[in-house]
């Protein structure tokens, strides 16, 4: 599907002038039937879908991007905070499928200097209304398909979290709210897998319990994060506490054409390549992936066939048989117990 950046302010007011211009003069008061309770109420949902449906498109465009982790509460004796981690660069955020209730955005990260820029294929958010189901982490790299109940999913948005190799992430369910007018979405807490950035540096903790919140700005929108850093040998125990603030601020004053000229030349692979991973959740209720802790041997390989194919070394169909052996030989429904699937950590001691 071609990706859009989305309308301006002054493109969206020309198109509602337009479609004023082509409505039927109004009736007046006598002649309108008096609307239904049921009439009303399917007016006040379509409005409210509506509502949320732009709040989730307003988190596409262009970014200057900063992501910010403090530690914060430790409940360990003797665990000592570590150094708050601030990074960042500029994300182009596309809308790569709409189908009215299910929405994708793919984030797209370039940095590195102007002349040169590093394009880097991103996490992406799908967002689903009114799901029957959303895919959770259950820790030790596993995932489940959980059910969501009819009173869960009434008006409610799904946003399901998948990786730069489209492996997923984590899930929540919640609805949109708009109290002292602000545009904000926030699920109960679920786990998630360590970010990255504790992965490839430490092994005290096993997942997350995260507070995952989205909140539409007037210069962009946030990404905020209450996270408890748990260790899962035995029954579930807290680490420390962080606090994660990442800020999407309009800007375009960076290479944005190529993150477009990336996506252009690789979008076809990796729609085949989220088709592979699509695959194998509808087949299976859980699946692990088999590696402990950091992935690289799942997704190097999948990035540097995106590569090949932008390059031209390599063409989409066989880019992605490669890519499914890849997959398959690392993903199994035979999960296994979680202390099967999680890796050892330096805690694991102290707690004992």
């Amino acid at each position: 599907m071609r990706f859009h950046r989305p309308m301006s302010p002054a493109a969206l007011a020309a198109c509602a002038i337009m479609l004023g211009a082509c409505a039927s003069a109004p009736m007046g008061p006598s002649e309108r039937p008096a609307p239904s309770a049921q009439a009303e109420s399917e007016r006040d949902t379509r409005a409210s879908f509506e509502r949320d449906r732009k709040a989730i498109l307003a988190m596409a465009g262009d970014y200057k991007v900063t992501f910010d982790f403090t530690e914060t509460v430790p409940f360990i004796e003797g665990y000592e905070l570590k150094e708050p981690k601030l990074s960042g660069g500029h994300e182009s955020v596309r809308v790569i499928e709409d189908r009215g209730d299910f929405i994708s955005l793919q984030h797209i990260l370039v940095v590195g200097p102007e002349d040169d820029p590093i394009v880097v294929k991103h996490w992406r958010q799908d967002w689903q209304y009114e799901p029957e189901e959303v895919l959770v982490f259950i820790g030790g790299n596993a995932w489940q398909t959980r059910p969501v109940a009819g009173d869960e999913r009434r008006g409610a948005w799904s946003q399901t979290v998948y990786q730069v190799d489209d492996a997923p992430r984590y899930g929540g369910v919640a609805r949109w709210t708009y109290e002292d007018g602000l545009a904000e979405w926030e699920p109960g807490a679920e786990w998630r897998p360590l970010p990255r950035r504790d992965m490839t540096t430490r092994d005290d903790y096993h997942a997350v319990d995260a507070v995952n919140r989205h909140v539409i700005t007037p210069w962009g929108w946030v990404h905020e994060q209450d996270n408890t850093k748990l260790v899962l040998t035995g029954a579930p125990t807290p680490l420390v506490r962080e606090v994660g603030v990442n800020t999407y601020r309009a800007f375009d004053d960076y290479p944005v054409e190529r993150a477009e000229e990336y996506w252009q030349a690789t979008k076809d692979y990796w729609a085949g390549v989220r088709a592979i991973w699509d695959g194998i959740e509808a087949e299976h209720e859980r699946f692990a992936i088999t590696i402990k802790g950091e992935t690289e041997a799942l997704y190097n390989p999948l990035l540097e066939l995106a590569g090949k194919v932008e390059a031209g070394e390599v063409d989409t169909p066989a880019a992605l048989a490669e890519a499914r052996g890849v997959i398959a030989e690392f993903v199994t429904p035979e999960i296994g117990t979680l202390a099967e699937r999680l890796r050892p950590t330096t805690t694991i001691a102290s707690l004992d």
